[in-house]
């Protein structure tokens, strides 16, 4: 059953970082709501108020995944909506989005309505689930809520089951669905089919993952999203390209503070912006991902487009998968990888080396998914929206190892990495769900909604 928040709560001397600015003012809970942001020490203490002090820490929203893979239903030896949507609580993560590559595939608004009653009986924070495009359910497509559907999850490369759209009457008439955004893995098929004969000749079936990015070449990256590009602004649809691993794709990009504002819109994942193409040598498939980890410059291109305003989004692509499917030869292996338990800190350590700054973080992981997918009263700190909340400690430093890891798969390719970040309390709707360093048991699931 989900929980209900604690009458009246005030955080009190944590740094607030929201809406650019840093300060220490008091940050008041009543319910499920935002109830008043007071200056230090002046926010109402009447009987049964709980004061929470925060000196040294760092308080922000909650943060707003919008690119998860839970693998529920149909895939759960992996992973599922109770344990990941728990491992990312403990990550200061309070609403996810999660894609439609499951058992069924969420094809349909039927499966979509399957999905969120199993997120309503099962998840710790808040959820919403994308439909995927396929070649012949666009009737489907058609009939989705706007208020309640997050995008359209479009696949231009490889995928699971018949999520690959290739048909070119089809592409246009899903981006001619103007009533929701279309968010679209990129990746040519056509090159990488063809990427991957040549290895295959080459090399026979044992190939090092290194070759990964090769087979699945930028060209392939930077063709598919020129393309997927054109088909939006020819179609008038709203584009948000997933997952960019390329510096040449940033360049399709243009700035702005604003995301809604904007046609096309930028994601860059946690792992192209902390890997590159020298972590192939240690952790082999554990870093394969689609599209690919490449290259420090392209890592580089992607930081500082994401610096500038040309990336909007900054989420994870969590996509867990066994230890023993990930240790398969590289052609058996599966793409993807968990991270959602540690998407905030590893953005807070970039914070640390200089790389990017804790306000920038906030605005890309909190306020921007909330502004470009229209989210209703979510991302931000402000008086009556909801009490999604993220205390953090800047110095507490912490090593992944397997005693704490969260995820149900059990692994992680950060293992033996040290954050000088600890995320250490989450409120969802004005729930602990995450306190001290633990989850509390406690649930606070509501399904999110989009001012369209």
């Amino acid at each position: 059953m989900q929980e209900k928040a604690e009458n009246t709560t005030v955080i009190r001397n944590a740094l607030l970082i929201n809406e650019e600015s840093m300060r220490k003012p008091d940050v008041m809970i009543a319910g499920d709501r935002i109830a008043g942001i007071f200056p230090p020490g002046k926010a109402p203490s009447g009987a049964g108020t709980k004061m929470i002090e925060s000196s040294g820490l760092w308080l922000m929203p909650g943060i707003i995944d919008d690119h998860v893979h839970f693998r529920e239903p149909g895939l759960t030896h992996k992973a599922d909506i109770a344990s990941e949507s728990a491992a990312a609580a403990a990550g200061g993560v309070t609403s996810f989005m999660e894609m439609p590559n499951t058992l069924p595939q969420t094809i349909s608004i039927s499966e979509w309505e399957g999905k969120n009653r199993l997120a309503a009986e099962k998840s710790v924070i808040n959820y919403s689930f994308y439909i995927g495009a396929t070649d012949s359910n666009i009737d489907e497509l058609r009939m989705a809520d706007p208020s309640l559907v997050p995008a359209f999850k479009l696949f231009m490369g490889a995928s699971t089951g018949n999520m690959l759209v290739s048909d070119s009457s089809t592409l246009e008439a899903i981006f001619r669905l103007r009533k929701i955004p279309v968010a679209c893995h990129c990746e040519d098929e056509k090159i990488i089919k063809a990427n991957i004969a040549a290895y295959r000749e080459e090399y026979g079936v044992t190939i090092d993952p290194a070759f990964h990015p090769l087979i699945r070449s930028r060209e392939a990256a930077i063709a598919s999203s020129e393309t997927a590009v054109g088909l939006a602004r020819h179609g008038g649809a709203r584009l948000h390209l997933l997952h960019l691993s390329t510096a040449e794709e940033t360049q399709l990009l243009t700035p702005g503070a604003d995301p809604s504002a904007k046609q096309i819109t930028g994601e860059a994942c946690v792992h192209h912006l902390w890997f590159d193409d020298s972590s192939y040598a240690s952790k082999g498939n554990l870093v394969k991902w689609n599209p690919p980890v490449r290259s420090a410059a392209d890592r580089e291109a992607l930081l500082s487009a994401v610096r500038k305003g040309l990336i909007d989004v900054i989420a994870t692509d969590h996509a867990p998968h066994t230890l023993e499917e990930k240790s398969a030869p590289y052609f058996k292996a599966p793409s993807g990888g968990p991270t959602v338990q540690h998407s905030l800190v590893m953005m807070l350590e970039l914070c640390h080396r200089g790389e990017l700054n804790p306000e920038l973080v906030v605005r890309k992981m909190c306020h921007n998914p909330a502004l470009l997918f229209g989210i209703t009263d979510r991302g931000f700190v402000r008086e009556g929206y909801k009490a999604d909340l993220v205390l953090v400690d800047p110095a507490a430093p912490w090593t992944v190892n397997k005693g704490n890891i969260l995820y149900k798969c059990g692994w992680s390719p950060l293992e033996g990495t040290t954050f000088r970040s600890s995320v250490i309390t989450v409120f969802a709707n004005g729930v602990p769900v995450f306190e001290e360093g633990g989850l509390t048991g406690r649930r606070a699931p509501e399904m999110l909604r989009f001012k369209r």
